[in-house]
């Protein structure tokens, strides 16, 4: 599949997901503004490393990676048990682990207080 495929095909499904009409495994409320799922955070060995947008990857800014939105997206991620939340921009593909709904930066991560534990339950909300 070419660039430009893969391209259609992102900005298909991410139109799919904020309409609320994305498969299944991935939780939405009824306006199709948010997501609700669990949050992890991205190792330190990820330092460096070349993301899926093409930029460095880097742990100190606020960043996530989310599987379906498009590279530049702003998200609002809230934590659902303390209500802390943090702004972050899509740079990456992932969370590739099951259940998850969004990958943060570390330091995003420690905005919501979640370091020790790893994983959290968030509501995302896309930022217009």
């Amino acid at each position: 599949m070419g660039s430009r495929s893969r391209l259609i095909l992102t900005c298909c499904l991410a139109g799919l997901l904020m309409t609320g009409c994305a498969g299944k495994g991935q939780a939405h409320d009824k306006t199709a503004e948010t997501q609700q799922g669990v949050a992890s955070y991205y190792s330190d060995r990820f330092q460096g490393r070349t993301t899926a947008s093409g930029e460095p990857f880097d742990q100190q800014a606020l960043t996530a990676a989310h599987p379906t939105l498009p590279f530049g997206t702003k998200v609002v991620v809230t934590r659902e048990d303390n209500g802390r939340e943090v702004e972050v921009l899509i740079n990456d593909r992932g969370p590739y682990a099951k259940g998850r709904i969004i990958d943060l930066s570390k330091r995003a991560a420690k905005a919501l207080g979640m370091l020790k534990r790893g994983t959290v339950p968030v509501e995302i909300s896309f930022v217009r």
